[in-house]
């Protein structure tokens, strides 16, 4: 698989992953306003607005992931993918591998 497909992919999991912690997040939502339940004083676990505040960040997390490589395939298409922001030397293959999404080599990161 080239780069430009292997961002295509990242994006398409990613895409995924919004839609299961965006369901997840609705999910919460949904469940708080159906019930008139006192969860902030339960010894049973966590409360709806914590489990609510995690899904939130999870759903956060992979829209930046979604950002982040839609960027990097737009400077796939502008041909500056692979090169520092910070210094313009290619960014190791070897570091891009690990983060295909990443702007800047590892003396920048």
């Amino acid at each position: 698989m080239g780069v430009e497909e292997d961002l295509r992919a990242r994006v398409a999991a990613t895409d995924e992953r919004i839609a299961r912690h965006r369901a997840t997040v609705e999910g919460i939502v949904a469940s708080v306003r159906s019930e008139n339940v006192d969860d902030e004083h339960d010894p049973e676990g966590a409360t709806l607005a914590w489990e609510r505040q995690q899904a939130a960040a999870l759903l956060a997390d992979a829209e930046a992931d979604r950002r982040a490589a839609l960027d990097a395939l737009d400077r796939w298409a502008a041909g500056t993918y692979g090169v520092c922001e910070v210094c313009g030397r290619e960014i190791p293959a070897e570091r891009l591998a690990v983060r295909p999404s990443t702007t800047r080599c590892v003396e920048h990161a």
